[in-house]
């Protein structure tokens, strides 16, 4: 009696067990969770792609940053200036004389600039 106790037992737990797996996979196939699992997959696949991107870009910014300062080292841009040199010049613009007249202040023209006006 014992032994047909048992294994009846067994066979229930069993029959049990392999009822949740099937319902279990059954649940994960249908339309809904099968739609929730995509978007989730999407949604951590853009954030990956967000932090690698954020990293490039951060990468690419050293180094533009350390080209530079070789490039300025070696054209001497980033020299020590010497005092015993003359101050830069100052360029004065040259008027556009071509432009139409805009507005005229005391003995003084003005010329307008519109960089839109020939478009």
């Amino acid at each position: 009696m014992f032994r047909r106790t048992f294994w009846f037992g067994t066979g229930v737990a069993a029959g049990v067990w392999a009822t949740t797996k099937v319902n279990r996979k059954l649940k994960q196939l249908t339309p809904e969770h099968l739609a929730v699992a995509a978007a989730n997959k999407a949604l951590e696949a853009g954030h990956k792609l967000k932090d690698s991107a954020v990293h490039f870009a951060l990468d690419v910014r050293a180094g533009m940053a350390q080209r530079e300062a070789e490039l300025g080292d070696a054209l001497g841009i980033n020299a020590p200036v010497d005092p015993e040199l003359p101050a830069p010049r100052q360029h004065i613009a040259i008027e556009n004389r071509n432009t139409p007249l805009s507005v005229e202040r005391n003995d003084r023209t003005t010329y307008s600039y519109n960089r839109n006006e020939d478009h």
